[in-house]
């Protein structure tokens, strides 16, 4: 095992950017690992479990062996080409993909050891149409069942991490957007380290920045691109934290008790900001009221069971429930 050390000059760290939604395509390829390891295996046992039985009932297991573990193997080099992110959108992704020339799928291809089922790679580094169309087939099949049905939670993870290191950026400055993307790496100024990965390599980024991509798949540690010349980015687990018992939600069976404390302009606007997932310092600002006067709301919006409240070190992180996202649907925007 090796270190990637990620070189920031001085114009990096205001060109690094973190994307805003999950990219399906490292998510395709993160689970696949999770498949091929019991490292981790505690934090994903449940989607272990489904997905096992899911791919089997879906006659995938196959595919999955022959055509997608292949070209992503576990702990060592996998090819750019299937990551050509950051993408929201699975058929654009794989029509990127799919779209690869051929000179860099067999350049890339070349670099897995060890191949297994070369027949296959062999087609798929040649370009043949056949085996192109059936790489993508595989991926959204293998999407379909493996990844769509954890969108929610895979959403929930990417966008509380967001919210949760843009509330640092803000509170101490735009280096802590680098700080704690897994237990692996290390910021230390001007220099990105992730221990324990699979080959030492240096990454410089020369001015052009970095995309940060959080990931509910990813385990651990970061994965960065293996081709310097390709715009730099950097996947990392997103931190995702059961809910703290002391602050799960209360939801009342008398309706009017349950909106009753609601009533107000400033309540509503409370609610609001924790859309999109928002700390308790995040909030205050975005309703322009003081911490104090954010922490009494939120606890009655708690209470009331229109959000959850989940602390991560010092900081609390507010979302909203299902029945808060529907009664914000209801109530209309401020003139």
């Amino acid at each position: 095992m090796g270190t990637l050390r990620i070189h920031f000059t001085a114009g990096d760290l205001s060109r690094t950017r973190l994307a805003v939604e999950p990219d399906p395509l490292w998510e395709i390829v993160c689970s696949l690992h999770r498949l091929q390891t019991r490292a981790g295996y505690a934090g994903y046992a449940d989607w272990h479990r489904q997905v096992r039985r899911d791919l089997h009932r879906a006659g995938l297991v196959p595919v999955v062996r022959e055509r997608l573990l292949p070209v992503a193997p576990l702990d060592r080099y996998f090819p750019d080409f299937l990551t050509p992110g950051p993408v929201t959108d699975l058929d654009e992704g794989i029509d990127r993909v799919l779209g690869t020339p051929t000179r860099r799928i067999r350049a890339e291809l070349g670099q897995i050891a060890a191949p297994v089922n070369g027949t296959w790679l062999d087609d798929l580094s040649a370009g043949r149409p056949a085996a192109l169309h059936g790489l993508g087939n595989a991926l959204r099949a293998y999407h379909r069942v493996a990844v769509a049905p954890y969108r929610a939670q895979i959403g929930d993870a990417v966008s509380g991490d967001r919210a949760l290191r843009g509330a640092r950026v803000l509170d101490t400055g735009a280096g802590q957007i680098l700080d704690d993307l897994g237990p692996d790496a290390r910021w230390a100024p001007p220099v990105l380290a992730v221990h324990g990965y699979p080959c030492d390599q240096d990454m410089h980024l020369d001015g052009r920045g970095i995309t940060l991509i959080p990931s509910y798949f990813c385990w651990h540690a970061p994965i960065a691109l293996a081709d310097p010349g390709l715009p730099p980015a950097l996947v990392y687990p997103a931190r995702r934290q059961r809910a703290d018992p002391t602050t799960r939600p209360v939801a009342p069976t008398d309706p009017e008790r349950r909106l009753g404390p609601l009533l107000g302009h400033t309540r509503v606007a409370v609610l609001r900001a924790a859309a999109r997932g928002a700390t308790t310092g995040e909030l205050a600002r975005r309703a322009s009221i003081s911490p104090a006067t954010t922490s009494h709301h939120t606890t009655i919006l708690r209470d009331a069971g229109l959000i959850t409240s989940q602390r991560h070190g010092n900081l609390v992180l507010h979302r909203l429930t299902a029945m808060g996202e529907a009664l914000l649907d209801d109530v209309p925007p401020p003139a």
